[in-house]
């Protein structure tokens, strides 16, 4: 076995073939009836002082920092925000169906925390606005092959990821996520006009932040060319040309030295920093073009433009 802790489990349990048993030989629905078994009589020896314990030490179930009702006033001033720009903002559910964040965004199912009934707990809020945009942009396609019509979609989620973070961070938290569908329109029209769009509105909720008494610093807005400059004179002029002058407290910058992002975001990213008072760097929320709905609805036309902003992060500068 690859994993020396998996390799164990089924040497020790005697069931060498257990795994591709589980995995492989079982429908779904019929997993799902055995680990809802399981659970049930694990569930049933759980004593009351047993539950109190593991609720205090279980990192997937601590409160958060966040006052509640700043990220609520925080929480309903991106909605209508993000609402003044053109977006329609959803109430999405808790979970999303299993392999939301693997199929199609790559990400490792490790990092996922998975439910015995066939869902995943969301992790990143864009992976199910993808799967709204794919279905939407789906409709418009079966009335008009060639349909341009985009798909504005946003929501704010607490979302939580099973990978360990450092000291301070939490597993859980809150998180704005903004995704536009629609198709390739040629000369990098699409993905520019939709960088400008992304971009404004979460520099708009930042605005509105502050007139809630958030402390935000000055902010940085980081452009990366993923294309190995093809598209550099297409991002300065119309992307950055566009915003600065709307933006005149904001620095607009390429950030050809930025890893995060490369391997998941195609084509072009981006990345909004702030450096609070004690000088740190703190990003704010980042997004890129990606392949998503090419590969949801099997069509290379299609295009998808997605951005995430941490409210709660943002939430947490009130005390700066």
């Amino acid at each position: 076995m690859n994993d020396p802790w998996l390799g164990r489990i089924l040497r020790e349990g005697a069931a060498p073939e257990m795994l591709e048993a589980l995995a492989e030989r079982l429908s779904p629905a019929d997993l799902q009836t055995l680990l809802m078994a399981v659970h049930r009589r694990r569930a049933a020896d759980v004593t009351p002082a047993h539950l109190l314990r593991r609720y205090e030490r279980d990192r997937f179930t601590a409160l958060s920092p966040a006052d509640a009702g700043d990220l609520a006033r925080l929480t309903l001033l991106a909605h209508e925000r993000l609402t003044g720009h053109g977006f329609t903002g959803l109430a999405t559910a808790p979970v999303c169906p299993l392999g939301t964040a693997s199929a199609v965004a790559t990400v490792s199912q490790d990092k996922v925390l998975t439910t015995i009934r066939n869902t995943e707990v969301v992790s990143d809020v864009t992976n199910v606005l993808a799967l709204e945009c794919a279905v939407r942009r789906r409709g418009l396609l079966r009335d008009e092959p060639r349909s341009r019509s985009r798909v504005r979609l946003g929501a704010a989620q607490r979302v939580l990821r099973a990978q360990p973070f450092g000291p301070g961070m939490m597993q859980h938290f809150a998180l704005l996520g903004l995704c536009t569908a629609g198709r390739d329109e040629g000369s990098f029209g699409f993905e520019t006009e939709t960088l400008v769009e992304h971009v404004g509105v979460h520099l708009d909720i930042l605005d509105g932040a502050r007139e809630l008494g958030h402390a935000i610093p000055a902010v940085r807005v980081g452009l990366t060319d993923l294309t190995g400059g093809r598209h550099r004179t297409a991002l300065r002029e119309r992307v950055l040309d566009r915003l600065a002058p709307a933006h005149p407290d904001v620095t607009f910058v390429f950030d050809d030295e930025r890893v995060t992002g490369r391997g998941y975001y195609t084509g072009v990213s981006f990345g909004i920093d702030v450096v609070t008072p004690r000088g740190e760097t703190l990003n704010l929320g980042d997004g890129g073009s990606t392949t998503w709905t090419a590969a949801l609805l099997g069509n290379a036309k299609e295009r998808l433009l997605i951005s995430g902003l941490g409210i709660e992060r943002v939430c947490g500068l009130l005390a700066e």
